[in-house]
């Protein structure tokens, strides 16, 4: 089974959650800022799968009845500049796995550690511009 792909355009987008996020700390910036917006724009490419698929795949062997592989669910976002971000899901409950949701947490898992870097990167850029 090979692991599913989604590309430039992207599969996943901002969810509810991140939307709230980036509105609130969008609201009363006077400066300069990492937004969601930014931050997606340079998102080249997205890889989801589940461990499960990546295992099978990574080790050419047989998938288990049951096996909790099959709930963890992996985003990896591939940036312009080709680092790349891991994100991950899992739920508690094995009954209570969906993969739409997964996606969405593994997505907003990878961007909420994208963010900080982004933060970073912007930190830099603007003690550059102040030397």
């Amino acid at each position: 089974m090979a692991a599913t792909l989604a590309v430039a355009g992207l599969g996943a987008t901002a969810s509810p959650a991140l939307q709230a996020t980036e509105a609130y700390s969008a609201s009363k910036a006077t400066h300069s800022r990492v937004s969601l917006a930014d931050m997606e724009g340079k998102i080249q490419r997205q890889h989801f799968f589940t461990a499960d698929q990546g295992v099978t795949t990574a080790e050419d062997t047989v998938s288990y009845d049951g096996d909790p592989l099959k709930l963890l669910t992996i985003c990896i976002l591939v940036m312009e500049n080709g680092f790349t971000v891991i994100g991950k899901s899992a739920p508690a409950s094995p009954e209570n796995f969906d993969a739409e949701k997964g996606r969405t947490f593994a997505y907003e898992d990878a961007i909420k550690q994208l963010w900080p870097l982004e933060g970073y990167a912007l930190r830099e850029r603007l003690s550059a511009e102040a030397a």
